[in-house]
């Protein structure tokens, strides 16, 4: 027995060896869960990069499923994969911002792991995804998390299965769809839901009502940009557990908060752009005792008051943006927030200065000093019409990490900060001056700094901006700075961090490419242009932003030669405006805006460019390029803008524009085609200009246009275009027309009279400030005019106002009279029909062409007077010339008028007065006929003569002079001032002496 008692104090010993180490470590993940995750990474492609939002920014390493390998045994100890420690079972799988991409199909083998709890596969891209059916066999799901995926369809009914569900996240899958009857059902059927995130799922066809069984457990609700419509049940806004609701960015959604005996624990609450009423701020707050996040941007119900905010001390963030606010900021109310640490006044219109708030421990006993917001973390104000200066206790708050007052009106020097906390700074747009604070470059947090368009000047360091390793985006173009870099390519220190991935340096007076950029792998934007670099593009800065570049604008400098353009993913390329020669780059397959205009390219156009599927805006103009155009341009589904003017380019306009393209722009003014103008530009419906000007197309007026339903500007000036105009062949042809350029053609026959009472674009245009035609495109893609005759003068308008509404038939065989129709296009500024055969009278209604500022109708056969009309209303009038015509008769006097001199008037020997230099007086005298005439052609003054002279006597005609004499000459004057008619005081004054000689020989 002694011997025994050894063998089992060992055998003891052994076994609780073996359950300490068996429960000290975790099991080993189950083999066919293993394959099953292995078989799901292996079902999609990998890529670096994750959906970009600000949810998950904090993700910077994606890729967590690359270190998934069989050869590690245990899928336990994989990233993002959780096991339960009993049952080796994966219960959790968090792969968010992992960079899978590819369908998730209904037979994955992520189904297979039943015994998930909690899935996250939110900012990955899955887009032609639906929603499997098979996700409602994850019967133990508590945490289901989809959001920023790309997910699209109906979402499933089979989700209703998912009784333990606690949160579903389906945000910013914005191509999935929720009907009543499966929402009904999931509803019901998920009582334990607390946390619901459906931001940006249609729910267009989800009846509100279908919310009224939502779980009494939830405390987070969020249907922003949810399209609901209809109107929204009180009752889940008295849900018991409810902190946080948001209905922002649905207009069509209305409803109204309950008015009285109601209580809620909300604590954030955001009706940004919706219609849900709130009648009473003030009675909200009292009532809504935890709320400490208020947002209302955009919300039609606010009203500002200096008592709005009385009830509301308890609330830390305020959102009132883009309201409109007239006025001044109700600072005196906004100092009872003491606990604010987010202020969001921007997009509005306030007026006046940021007082002067001054710390109590800094000056304890003056009457001036009030609590400034010491918890600010969030200050935004920008896009306002604030002046003065930015007052200095911003600076020397403690906690602030965003300042947003761009776009207003402020000024002087920006001071040195304080502290060290900022994260995002935008000062741009303002006329701000001074030096550069130094204490910006001790911001260690700071990613965004945007100072861009302002009066700073002084020296600036490059190399300090070194030191700050968060930064993300530098804008500092348009300033006075002038720099210095350290360009010495053995100084490896010389490196920004990789986090900069934009870069704009417009407009800084640069000589060279600043070295650094060698080191910004991750850069996306780069704006060096309007600087003075020159010579070639070095090849070093290939290095930059090898894989990740999207737009590069190096316009508008001074570079010769660019033998490549090397990043795959450049999307935007501007490089207009150099001395760039040889022939044209070949393009990256992603291009999708490329422009070279002004430069000195040589060689033809490759159809290789035809390859480029995303291609949107093509600018080749202003170089030395030859060839034919490649007819496949006319097949691109996504070209929007081609312009072509001003090359050497041959041969014919290309015949195929497919149907449906999307070209609103096509310019190819001032080549050598030659040729018919194709019909197939029947198919480019969305087609807004069309300028094919100084070239020799030949024809006759492509009437077929007509119908092109968008056509604003249409030019085929100097050109072989011949016959007559003729007759619309539609009911409501060019109705959107805004500028037509026929001018240097061979059209004959009338005038088009019908096309002139089409003309709905001229009639009552109107426009919301200086607006120009754009394609929209990413900043440049303003359409241009090679050429227009504005007020005399060919003009190159590289931007074309909406504003700008003329007519030019100038240089043509038109005949016959100008039609009285003209005069319906109240919203002309410029009519030019010189140089035609037009004959018969100036139509008086010309005058009501109020907005006219050029009139060109020289070198015709127009006769008659020039109508007091045009003298009397033409009051913007910059621009006359009535030159080489049969006009007789006294020119008009007004003072628009009187600024036109002789030139406007030669070569018509009939006309008499100021400018010229015969004198209306040195013709025969006037008869009392000719007199007659005078008068009554100037109707409308003191006295109709013609009827007094011929239906009076002799005796009332003495009398009516007997009167004029008690008329001093200054009463005659106020009357003729009122009735504006200067010819009428030349003709009372006159009266007046007649009627003294009348007097005089009555008494003889």
């Amino acid at each position: 027995m002694m011997g025994l008692f050894p063998w089992l104090h060992s055998l003891t010993i052994l076994l609780l060896f073996v359950i300490t180490s068996s429960s000290s470590s975790s099991p080993l993940c189950h083999p066919n869960e293993s394959s099953a995750l292995l078989h799901f990474k292996n079902s999609f492609t990998i890529f670096n990069y994750c959906t970009s939002h600000y949810k998950l920014k904090t993700y910077v390493n994606p890729n967590e499923t690359i270190s998934w390998d069989i050869t590690t045994n245990d899928c336990c100890k994989w990233s993002g994969v959780t096991c339960d420690d009993i049952t080796g079972h994966v219960i959790r799988l968090d792969l968010k911002c992992s960079g899978l991409q590819g369908i998730l199909h209904s037979n994955n083998t992520l189904f297979s792991l039943s015994h998930l709890q909690s899935l996250i596969l939110s900012g990955n891209d899955f887009y032609g995804s639906t929603i499997s059916s098979q996700f409602g066999k994850f019967s133990s799901m508590v945490h289901l998390d989809l959001s920023y995926s790309g997910f699209i369809g109906q979402l499933p009914i089979q989700l209703s299965y998912l009784s333990k569900l606690v949160t579903l996240d389906l945000t910013e899958n914005y191509d999935v769809k929720l009907e009543t009857y499966s929402w009904k059902t999931i509803v019901a059927n998920l009582t334990n839901l607390r946390e619901l995130f459906l931001s940006y799922v249609d729910m267009s066809s989800t009846s509100p009502h279908s919310f009224m069984n939502l779980s009494t457990s939830l405390t987070s609700l969020d249907l922003s940009l949810s399209r609901l419509q209809g109107k929204f049940p009180k009752n889940v806004l008295n849900l018991p557990n409810l902190q946080r609701l948001d209905l922002s960015q649905n207009i069509n959604l209305n409803g109204s908060f309950p008015k009285y005996n109601w209580s809620s624990p909300l604590r954030v609450l955001n009706l940004s752009s919706s219609g849900i009423v709130i009648d009473n701020i003030p009675y909200l707050c009292r009532k809504l005792k935890y709320l400490h996040a208020l947002s209302l941007s955009d919300y039609k119900f606010l009203r500002l008051s200096p008592t709005l905010l009385d009830n509301c001390t308890q609330i830390t963030s305020l959102d009132f943006s883009s309201n409109d606010f007239e006025g001044y900021i109700p600072w005196s109310s906004i100092l009872n927030l003491q606990k604010l640490t987010y202020l969001d006044f921007s997009r509005n219109n306030f007026i006046g200065q940021i007082p002067k708030f001054c710390s109590n421990y800094l000056n304890e006993n003056s009457s001036l000093c009030v609590s400034p917001l010491l918890f600010l973390t969030t200050l935004d104000l920008s896009v306002n019409k604030l002046n003065g200066t930015i007052p200095s206790w911003i600076y020397s708050l403690p906690s602030l990490q965003y300042i947003g007052l761009s776009s207003n009106n402020f000024s002087g020097n920006i001071q040195e900060f304080q502290h060290n906390s900022l994260v995002y700074l935008g000062l741009n747009f303002n006329s701000l001056q001074g030096l550069f604070p130094k204490s910006i470059f001790q911001q260690v947090n700071l990613t965004s700094l945007n100072l861009l368009s302002n009066n700073l000047s002084g020296v600036l360091q490059l190399d300090q901006f070194l030191r700050l390793k968060n930064l993300k985006v530098i804008q500092i173009s348009n300033n006075n700075f002038s720099f210095v870099s350290n360009n010495n390519n053995n100084n490896n220190n010389n490196t920004f961090p990789n986090t900069l991935s934009r870069l704009y340096m417009s407009s800084c007076g640069m000589s060279e490419f600043p070295y650094f950029l060698k080191s910004l792998k991750n850069l996306e934007h780069l704006d060096l242009s309007n600087n003075q670099i020159e010579g070639s593009v070095p090849q070093w800065l290939w290095n930059m932003g090898k894989d990740s570049l999207l737009v590069l604008d190096l316009s508008h400098n001074s570079l010769t030669q660019i033998d490549q353009i090397p990043w795959k993913t450049l999307q935007f390329i501007d490089l207009r405006f150099n001395q760039l020669q040889g022939y044209l780059p070949i393009l990256p397959p992603h291009t999708s805006f490329f422009s070279i205009s002004n430069n000195l390219f040589v060689g033809e156009i490759s159809p290789v460019i035809c390859d480029l599927s995303s291609l949107d805006v093509l600018d080749f103009s202003n170089n030395n390029l030859s060839g034919n155009i490649p007819s496949c341009l006319g097949n691109s589904s996504s070209l929007r803008v081609l312009d072509l003017q001003k090359n050497k380019f041959q041969g014919i306009i290309p015949l195929a524009f497919a149907k449906g393209n999307s070209l609103r722009a096509l310019n190819l003014n001032e080549n050598q085609l030659e040729g018919s103008l194709p019909n197939s530009l029947l198919n480019c419906k969305e087609l807004e200009l069309l300028d094919i000007g100084n070239n020799k197309i030949n024809g006759s007026f492509p009437w077929w246009l007509e119908s092109l339903p968008k056509l604003q500007v249409l030019t085929l000036r100097n050109n072989r275009f011949q016959g007559p105009i003729g007759n619309p062949k539609i009911r409501n042809p060019f109705q959107t027309l805004r500028i037509i350029d026929l001018s240097g053609n061979e059209f004959t026959g009338h005038l088009p009279l019908k096309y002139f009472e089409n003309f709905v674009g001229m009639i009552d245009a109107t426009s919301d400030g200086l607006n120009y035609m754009a394609t929209n495109s990413y900043q440049m893609g303003y359409y241009q005019i090679s050429s227009l005759t504005i007020k005399g003068n060919y003009v190159g308008l590289l931007k074309i106002q909406t504003m700008l509404i003329a007519i030019d038939f100038s240089r043509n065989n038109f005949i016959g009279m100008i039609p009285n129709s003209i005069s319906k296009l109240n919203s002309l500024k410029g009519l030019n029909f010189s140089h035609n055969k037009l004959i018969g009278n100036i139509p008086s209604s010309l005058g009501n062409l109020s907005n006219l500022e050029w009139l060109d109708l020289s070198s015709n056969e127009l006769s008659g007077k020039i109508p007091w009309q045009l003298a009397a209303n033409l009051n913007q009038l910059g621009f006359l010339n009535l030159s080489v015509n049969k006009l007789e008769g006294p020119i008009p006097h007004s003072r628009q008028f009187d600024t036109f001199n002789e030139n406007s008037y030669n070569g018509n020997s009939g006309l008499c007065g100021f400018p010229l230099s015969k004198s209306c007086n040195e013709d025969k005298p006037s008869s009392p006929t000719s007199q007659e005439e005078e008068n009554e052609e100037h109707g409308n003054g003191l006295f109709n003569w013609k009827s007094v002279l011929m239906g009076y006597g002799s005796g009332m005609v003495i009398g009516i002079s007997v009167g004029y004499m008690v008329l001093t000459h200054k009463i005659i004057d106020g009357i003729v001032e009122r009735v504006k008619g200067e010819q009428w005081l030349q003709l009372a004054k006159r009266s007046k002496r007649n009627a003294r000689q009348n007097c005089r020989i009555g008494r003889s």
